[in-house]
């Protein structure tokens, strides 16, 4: 029987390629993205939903984008819209530490113990028949490039993150992997990831997943 894993995140998850200059609105391929490339590595046994949003955040309204870039209000709604599932992957943190939200490591944390404490609810699990977690780490944040004003003080902070992701993971009993082990933010934006980088996340995240 096909397994179906959720892909929730943002302009990552989308994939939004490195941007030269602001205001580009550009997508990779479904031979980029990372979520398709795990799909397709793997293979038929799974499928994937994809529920990336540029902007997106743990908790966060944005002041430009909107409050729907609030990652609770998405997740209730990616649960409710879709499934059921058997995975969920979270992926999130990086746009609550630009500058205008301004959020510490514990924030981004708590942030993410919200959208757990949302995604473990018994009314959500058992509307899917009960699913499995995973929490990626994304990886650090390069303060360089077209974003660089966005991201003030965003590099010390990515790197601290992973390892409090980790221990949250832990402390609720879900899955985990860091995405900065097999990839890197482009110099471009010191954000986003390169086309070869979406590549080798997505088998990445196939092998994490083919082994839980």
């Amino acid at each position: 029987m096909t397994k179906t894993v959720l892909t929730f995140g943002d302009s990552n998850t989308y994939g939004t390629p490195p941007a030269h200059a602001r205001g580009e609105n550009r997508r990779f391929g479904v031979e980029t993205r990372w979520p398709t490339v795990m799909q397709s590595a793997l293979g038929r046994d799974w499928a994937v939903i994809e529920e990336g949003l540029p902007g997106r955040t743990t908790n966060r309204a944005d002041p430009v984008m909107g409050a729907h870039m609030d990652g609770q209000l998405g997740l209730r709604i990616a649960l409710e819209s879709n499934g059921p599932i058997d995975l969920l992957t979270i992926m999130l943190g990086s746009n609550d530490m630009q500058t205008h939200h301004c959020a510490s490591v514990d924030e981004v944390v708590a942030g993410l113990a919200a959208l757990l404490l949302i995604a473990k609810s018994e009314p959500y699990q058992t509307q899917h028949g009960g699913f499995d977690i995973l929490l990626i780490a994304p990886p650090v944040m390069l303060e360089m490039g077209t974003y660089k004003d966005t991201q003030m003080g965003a590099r010390a902070k990515s790197e601290a993150l992973p390892d409090a992701i980790a221990k949250l993971a832990a402390h609720w009993g879900v899955g985990f992997f860091d995405a900065s082990v097999v990839i890197q933010s482009s110099p471009i934006d010191g954000v986003h990831f390169a086309a070869e980088e979406h590549v080798k996340l997505g088998h990445a995240m196939a092998a994490k997943i083919g082994a839980m």
